[in-house]
């Protein structure tokens, strides 16, 4: 199988990291941060690990700030939900995932005022567009680093020289870029940082996190045991504690852990020319295609290794569900959990077919998923179309 759905799950995982899964069950096993005795030390070792690594990737100077979910969405819950109230006015975007614009719906409805900032049909966004949608009661800007549908990136660090200066908190999806290209909290101006454990991070699915500015206090998403201050009836206030209700996974954080060094000791910049170069040479590879459309920005370095195109005449999900069972190529077809991505590149009804590309993809994959598509444009719509369709259109 060719996995081209990076961008989903990364897949595979560098070899360490279900190493490290396994020897965290067989030998350390225990509560992280809830007994004192060796195995439960060392489970509490093992989880500060972690965060010093990702301290260091993103430039974070306290890793205490850095708090462990379940994913980006959960994190991305806990810094929308946590830090809005009711009265106040926040900006996003139209390129957002259903993770950021879901939570805000629901705030819409709690007397929270949220505008969506057009984008461009390539996914990108004006930074003159975002400060003229500030209002005085504006208390964030919410934004993903980078489309899951088009790759496109958007300018975070331009945007947080302005919410800076405004005094307006940045939160920031990094679901596409964290483990690839290069987080400065400080330098960017980042209040707020979602990420994945299971994407760019090579970590497993169950693993992710947010950080948060020394200056923010969020209210929780959730309250219960936190194996310090057990005598208090309310959160502890000190974090990580206070958004770690509950025991943490600390076996996926193990393999996370891993990860993370894997990306140490590759290089963030290998590890994105390779992804990036594979991207060209698809780009290249397919552009005179029969039929084919592509999405996203047309310069290279303004786009994540995430393309999205769709065959003319020929429904996505098939095309999808044709590359699947006949060229054993995964990617992923349909509205990608970004309905309003899709409305901006007005492909809500036709859906697109999504390839993301990760390190451990080769240029031979690539050739041979150029040569399958290729083959697929040549088929006429009214024969291909009788091919079963069983993609979710998610």
């Amino acid at each position: 199988m060719i996995y081209f759905d990076s961008a989903a799950t990364s897949w595979p995982k560098p070899s360490k990291v279900w190493e490290a899964m396994e020897h965290c069950i067989k030998f350390v096993g225990a509560n992280p941060g809830r007994s004192g005795h060796q195995m439960a030390l060392e489970a509490g070792r093992l989880v500060d690990e972690a965060r010093e690594l990702l301290a260091t990737l993103f430039n974070i100077k306290n890793p205490d700030r850095i708090v462990f979910t379940m994913n980006a969405t959960e994190a991305l819950n806990l810094a929308i939900k946590g830090l809005l109230k009711e009265g106040q006015h926040v900006i996003t975007s139209s390129m957002e995932h259903n993770s950021v614009t879901r939570p805000l719906y629901v705030l819409q409805g709690k007397g929270v005022e949220v505008t969506k900032v057009p984008c461009a049909k390539d996914g990108s966004i004006s930074v003159k567009d975002i400060e003229s949608a500030m209002q005085p009661n504006t208390a964030a800007v919410v934004i993903t680093h980078a489309s899951n549908v088009t790759g496109t990136i958007m300018p975070i660090g331009e945007i947080g020289q302005i919410t800076k200066k405004k005094g307006i908190c940045l939160i920031v999806d990094a679901a596409q870029t964290a483990g690839v290209f290069d987080l400065d909290v400080a330098f960017m101006g980042i209040n707020l940082l979602a990420f994945p454990g299971h994407k760019g991070l090579y970590g497993p699915t169950g693993t992710g996190g947010l950080y948060i500015d020394e200056r923010l206090e969020l209210t929780p998403l959730k309250e219960g045991g936190t194996g310090s201050y057990s005598e208090a009836p309310g959160q502890p206030e000190v974090l990580p504690e206070r958004y770690e209700s509950g025991t943490v996974n600390s076996v996926g954080i193990a393999g996370l852990t891993a990860g993370l060094k894997f990306i140490r000791m590759e290089g963030l910049e290998r590890i994105r020319k390779h992804e990036m170069d594979l991207t060209k040479r698809f780009l290249e590879g397919v552009s005179g295609l029969k039929g084919i459309t592509l999405y996203g920005p047309e310069e290279l370095y303004n786009r994540a290794p995430v393309v999205s195109f769709s065959l003319e005449g020929k429904p996505s999900g098939k095309v999808g569900y044709v590359l699947d069972q006949q060229y054993k190529i995964a990617c992923r077809a349909g509205l990608h959990c970004a309905p309003d991505a899709h409305r901006t590149l007005g492909t809500l009804e036709q859906r697109l077919v999504r390839f993301s590309f990760s390190y451990f993809n080769t240029e031979k994959e690539v050739d041979f998923a150029v040569r399958s598509l290729a083959k697929i444009a040549e088929i006429p719509p009214e024969q291909f179309n009788e091919a079963e369709d069983k993609s979710c259109g998610c």
